[in-house]
Parts: structure tokens; C-alpha cells; sequence
């Protein structure tokens, strides 16, 4: 139960320092390449507090649906993210590059 929560508390502080870098961030791309990463911390951040509520708090049937909800949305929403991540990567390694030879 102890390291759920501490990963839960780690995922949520990842989220936000990924969303404080989107709103730094100047560069188009690297900002779509920041949010799929906050994507990604939100959504495991979702599923890991359902699958706590699941595992250690659900008491009745109400309870263990929708905490099975958010598992499944929190893992959609990661796997989308995810999916960005990978899109974005290369174009946002371009777009760094460019810049730095602009320089």
C-alpha cells in the first residue's frame, strides 16, 4: 500500500513539472512533446489511485466500479500519451537542433 501511494504522489509531481515546462516552453513541438509526457504521468497517475482505491479501499460494489473506471482510463490515457511521446520525439529532436543552429 505504502509504495502505491508514494508512486501515486511521484506521478502527480511529475505531472506538474511537465505541465510547468509546457507553459515555459516557447517551441511549438517541444510543447505538443511536454504534454504527451504529462499525458503519460496523469494517466498512470489515474490508474495507480484506482487500482489503490481497488485493491485497499473499495468497500462496495459502486466503489470497485468506478475504481476499475479510472484504472482503465488511466491506462488508455497513458497508452495515448505514450503514443504521442513517440511521435513527437523525432520532430522535437529537429526542432532542437534547428535552433541550436540558429544560434
Amino acid at each position: 500500500m505504502f509504495v502505491l501511494v508514494v508512486l501515486i504522489v511521484v506521478l502527480f509531481a511529475f505531472y506538474l513539472f511537465y505541465k510547468t515546462k509546457y507553459i515555459r516552453s516557447n517551441r511549438q513541438v517541444e510543447k505538443k512533446w511536454l504534454s504527451a509526457k504529462s499525458n503519460i504521468a496523469l494517466g498512470l497517475f489515474v490508474c495507480l489511485f484506482g487500482m489503490n482505491h481497488l485493491l485497499f479501499i473499495s468497500e462496495s460494489t459502486v466503489s470497485f466500479i468506478v475504481a476499475a473506471i479510472f484504472c482503465i482510463y488511466g491506462a488508455v490515457f497513458s497508452w495515448i500519451g505514450f503514443k504521442k511521446y513517440k511521435h513527437y520525439l523525432p520532430f522535437a529532436i529537429e526542432e532542437a537542433h534547428m535552433l541550436e543552429a540558429q544560434k
